[in-house]
């Protein structure tokens, strides 16, 4: 089996030196030596030993190279990847991508045109780095109903909540992101990672593969942690709860929950264990019952481990008897309402700055009470100037209920600025 590697970047030559590496370990398991017909980059990588490979700068001369059985499109983006992939499938070939944004954003319809020229294409490096989730879920699991799936799948965002939540830290998240930027751990542009775009293309492919649903990125939820203060990580630490960054997505009897952003999880929970880059995603079925998958979520080697996993299945299936790639039949998969973030039902941490004068506890109880809002948690924190934090963590309430509540909570003559307020987690 010949590959043709598109991008040699730090997934690509991971993928690179791994077979230059494992290729023997890969040959003892499948019975066939994997080879690298072409690598097609702009530039070679200092880590990678070229001399004896076939290299073009035009990454497309990979796609039409008759040698080459499987593409590996590891070159990022949309419009270019979008391209290669079509061609490479026109062109009979097997495609391995490690692109989150493609698949969550086209991938109906590279799935439908890869049918039709009898080609498979696997994304397992896409989401989670070298957790192998997708495989988990969709074969793994595949014979369970799967209920939800919640998980922390981005890795800047976890280092960042991470440090700003250690105890000796008071650091702002614009500090702390920038000690991410210098470290490697974000980019330049941090936007997709940490305004939770990133995750939410993963989370929508991980709950079509757990569900049988279309791909909806469109539909999707999506908030991110810049808001998320020092004083919301120690008020949380108060109460028992670690400020981490989920994508959560349920299955109900008509529609989907789909959604990502930051969530109070309480302290002895698992996934408030999960610190600095990693990556961990819980799984609720039925039969397994809640099963929790962990490792890094990103980086050179766990990538490359993720795609080549993706070849050796394609070797092992011959590329003939593939799975389907969302874990359903095509012609089964359901089109769900994906339920909109005013409808979901849950707790929530609200954190309210107050004049400190008598009546205004009352105030804010008489409120809660008549939107049907109950009181699990409350402290409150004299402030300099006068003022007073109060800070709630309420019973379950259905969110529209609670923005009702908390526009009337900012509206009080006592109140200082807007109310703020974080989800809790719940997991059922």
């Amino acid at each position: 089996m010949q590959i043709g590697i598109c991008g040699l970047g730090t997934v690509g030559s991971g993928v690179f030196n791994l077979i230059s590496e494992n290729g023997q370990e890969i040959k003892r398991r499948i019975g066939r030596e994997v080879t690298i017909a072409q690598v097609g980059c702009r530039r070679d990588h200092p880590d990678c030993d070229l001399s004896v490979t076939n290299v073009t700068r035009d990454i497309f001369d990979v796609v039409k190279n008759p040698d080459v059985d499987v593409v590996l499109e590891l070159i990022g983006g949309a419009d270019d990847a979008l391209k290669l992939v079509m061609e490479a499938i026109s062109n009979k070939k097997h495609v391995v991508t490690a692109n989150k944004a493609l698949i969550a954003e086209h991938g109906d319809e590279i799935f439908s045109v890869a049918s039709k020229n009898g080609v498979q294409v696997r994304f397992e490096a896409a989401i989670a780095g070298g957790i192998p989730i997708v495989k988990a879920v969709r074969e793994g699991l595949s014979a369970n109903k799967i209920d939800w799936i919640a998980g922390i799948i981005n890795g800047t965002s976890n280092y960042i909540l991470t440090e700003m939540s250690k105890p000796s830290s008071d650091l702002a998240f614009v500090d702390v992101l920038k000690d991410a930027q210098k470290l490697g751990y974000a980019e330049a542009d941090p936007t997709f990672d940490v305004e939770g775009i990133d995750a939410a293309h993963k989370l929508t492919i991980l709950s079509s593969i757990a569900f049988g649903v279309p791909l909806r990125f469109d539909a999707i939820y999506t908030e991110g942690i810049s808001g998320i203060t020092a004083e919301d990580i120690g008020y949380a630490r108060e109460l028992g709860y670690t400020i981490r960054h989920l994508g959560i997505t349920r299955n109900l009897k008509d529609s989907v929950e789909l959604r990502v952003h930051p969530c109070l999880v309480a302290n002895d929970h698992m996934l408030a264990q999960v610190n600095g880059v990693m990556n961990a995603v819980m799984v609720g079925s039925d039969a397994a019952g809640a099963t929790m998958y962990y490792g890094a979520g990103a980086g050179s080697g766990p990538t490359a481990s993720a795609v080549m996993g993706d070849v050796i299945d394609i070797v092992r299936t011959d590329g003939v008897h593939s799975i389907a790639n969302l874990g359903f039949m095509p012609e089964s998969l359901e089109a769900k309402r994906v339920m909109e973030i005013h409808e979901v039902v849950g707790g929530a941490y609200l954190r309210i700055v107050v004049s400190d004068k008598p009546g205004v506890m009352a105030n804010i109880s008489t409120i809660l009470s008549h939107h049907e809002i109950s009181i699990e948690a409350l402290i409150q924190k004299d402030a300099r100037g006068g003022d007073a934090h109060v800070v709630i963590i309420t019973n379950t309430v259905l969110e529209k209920s609670l923005n009702e509540a908390m526009q009337e909570l900012a509206g009080l003559e006592e109140t200082r600025g807007d109310v703020a307020s974080i989800r809790v987690a719940e997991f059922s």
